[in-house]
């Protein structure tokens, strides 16, 4: 089948077979590695993107269902060279850890401060609760996405 998907504001077209996971039509047809693939199960939350704005586990969803939507990935996060609040966060604050789970976390983590500017610990740690991180007790990916909230939204240039 050949689908339509506009990734990060660029519009891609490609022939797909209809059983491959977005997560691979990413990864595999654009090159766009930063979206992991954990467990094909969606336990884990390191393949989460938006689709239309909103969180999904891309290895839930069909390359094809994301025909003519709009799909961003941790890579649509910085503008240029210029990083997000969110990953300027986890940068500064060591959320990143050893990084498997922190594309994931990052995407959620934008849509939170997207919703919600000012979280409270238990509302980051229920936004991040549908991802797995087995590195820590979550303190640091905590601590990042508080940092980012009392930046807003103003884009670092480091």
């Amino acid at each position: 089948m050949q689908i339509t998907v506009t990734v990060n504001g660029d519009e891609h077209t490609a022939d797909v077979e209809p059983r491959l996971l977005l997560v691979h039509f990413l990864r595999d047809k654009l090159g766009l590695t930063g979206t992991h693939w954990g467990c094909d199960t969606s336990n884990c939350g390191v393949c989460v993107v938006w689709l239309d704005g909103t969180p999904v586990k891309s290895c839930t969803v069909l390359a094809v269902m994301a025909d003519g939507h709009t799909v961003r990935t941790v890579e649509g996060l910085a503008d240029g060279a210029a990083l997000d609040p969110v990953q300027e966060g986890f940068v500064r604050c060591h959320g990143l850890q050893c990084g498997f789970c922190t594309p994931g976390m990052m995407m959620t983590a934008r849509w939170l401060l997207d919703h919600n500017p000012d979280p409270s610990e238990d509302e980051i740690r229920e936004a991040i609760s549908g991802q797995s991180c087995r590195c820590t007790g979550y303190e640091n990916i905590v601590r990042s996405v508080r940092w980012a909230a009392s930046r807003g939204t103003e884009v670092s240039a480091s």
